[in-house]
């Protein structure tokens, strides 16, 4: 046993999305009952390559007594999950991506009741999409404050119909996570336009700001639609602001 620097993972934060598992190259995290844990000490370098793949912070480095990291043991253990055809890769369900239907498609049936469905993909969390996801190419894209829905009876008809879509709530989650992540999305695809819709009240503007802040942190030249939603669930206001 040495003192060193391995990961520790918070279990209390953990969602079980295995980010880590597929940033983790020694194959030293799985997911066990739903959460990550840490193997075994000797498959862990402490390096942290997974401390910025954990969308819940839950991993950090600590250091303390741990036995030291075997090189060997890990390529042998490495190569025993190839070999009995177990894959170190974990991805939870509810993170894998999904075209659920074209967005320009027509209700299946001219029967279809009113207020179908107009999501076109899957996952919609800004925390969760990956920015190369095939639903962003040449898209139409908004960026929906999470309360947005709930307020607005006809979301769907009125802005989700023939677009792509993330989410989130700038007061309750990391603004600066936001930033980069909408920076990669507009860095990594040519968007037709781009369009933030966020409740009136004051913290659900800070959206706006996060957008302003992807834009110029990037150096990306583009407008983008402003639209604020009342209490009623109502447009209270539309405007293009310029970078």
């Amino acid at each position: 046993m040495v003192k060193r620097n391995i990961i520790k993972i918070d279990e209390d934060k953990c969602n079980g999305c295995g980010q880590c598992v597929n940033a983790c190259a020694e194959g030293a995290i799985q997911i066990i009952n739903g959460k990550a844990k840490l193997i075994s000490e000797i498959y862990c370098d402490g390096l942290g390559a997974c401390l910025g793949t954990c969308p819940q912070d839950a991993i950090t480095i600590e250091q303390r007594e741990a036995a030291e990291f075997d090189e060997e043991a890990t390529k042998k253990h490495l190569a025993n999950t190839k070999n009995t055809g177990k894959s170190v890769d974990f991805l939870c369900p509810g993170l894998m991506a999904a075209k659920i239907r074209d967005k320009n498609d027509q209700d299946a049936s001219p029967t279809a009741v009113a207020g179908v469905s107009r999501l076109s993909h899957w996952p919609v969390q800004l925390k969760l999409v990956s920015p190369a996801a095939p639903y962003f190419a040449d898209a139409d894209l908004l960026l929906v404050a999470d309360c947005v829905p709930f307020a607005m009876g006809d979301f769907h008809e009125k802005f989700l119909k023939n677009h792509s879509v993330v989410v989130g709530c700038p007061k309750l989650d990391d603004s600066s996570f936001y930033v980069d992540k909408l920076g990669q999305i507009l860095t990594a695809n040519k968007l037709k336009s781009l369009t933030v819709v966020h409740m009136e009240v004051p913290c659900c503007r800070g959206l706006t700001q996060i957008v302003k802040q992807a834009i110029s942190k990037n150096k990306i030249e583009m407008a983008f639609e402003d639209v604020t939603i009342d209490l009623q669930g109502n447009i209270s206001r539309t405007e293009t602001l310029p970078t």
